[in-house]
């Protein structure tokens, strides 16, 4: 687990194409390495990796051709920059939210724009997903913590304080770049908990009729 609290900006130094899979070397910068050992977990970008080998100045990592297809990691070359965070441990301070590390999908920018001196972004979900971004909830884009300031359908907007953007890579966002995003964990498991008996179905899911059935929306009255 981790907290969406960005401890170092790393960089990719090698890459390794595995077949289907894909190796990653990331050179890992201010990030403290004393305390992790083989097969500890590294938050690259929002995506959870397990240390495959630690040469010194970073760490070696495989990626799954599941991780590949549900990420933006099979699209970063050497020299990419990336957002690092270590796994949590009990005495870590809950800055962000709870963040697994397993990405539900790829976003992307659509507009940026100055706000005194902060950056407004604007990006686009993927449609499935939209249910679970709601104003002022949580959202973690590229491994960071963020607050969702608007929604308009699966279009959602941030606004990124100097802080953020100089210890992250959001300050390198432009219309057009994809991003990895995980949604609340809360939200995903409310879901699965309103279906109750139902979440065993195949296909099951939340509709309006649903909700309506089962005493969640109003009753619509025919005018």
């Amino acid at each position: 687990m981790f907290t969406g609290i960005i401890e170092a900006v790393g960089e990719v130094a090698a890459r390794e194409p595995k077949g289907e899979d894909l190796r990653l070397y990331v050179r890992t910068g201010k990030l403290d390495l004393s305390d992790v050992a083989l097969g500890d977990s590294i938050a690259v970008s929002g995506v959870c990796l397990t240390a495959v080998d630690l040469p010194g100045d970073g760490f070696w990592a495989d990626v799954s051709g599941e991780t590949l297809s549900k990420t933006v990691l099979g699209e970063l070359r050497v020299g990419d920059r990336v957002n690092l965070e270590k796994a949590l441990t009990p005495t870590t301070r809950l800055g962000g939210h709870l963040v697994s590390g397993h990405v539900d999908g790829i976003g992307e920018v659509i507009e940026r724009q100055s706000e005194g001196r902060s950056e407004r972004f604007r990006i686009r979900a993927p449609s499935a997903l939209a249910k679970y971004i709601a104003p002022k909830g949580s959202i973690c884009v590229d491994g960071v913590s963020l607050t969702v300031n608007a929604v308009e359908g699966a279009v959602f907007d941030l606004n990124i304080v100097p802080h953020t953007l100089a210890e992250t890579t959001i300050s390198e966002y432009r219309p057009g770049r994809r991003v990895n995003l995980e949604v609340d964990l809360i939200a995903r498991y409310l879901e699965r908990l309103l279906l109750g008996e139902r979440a065993a179905e195949p296909g099951a899911g939340l509709t309006e009729a649903f909700l309506a059935e089962h005493g969640f929306l109003g009753v619509r009255r025919e005018a």
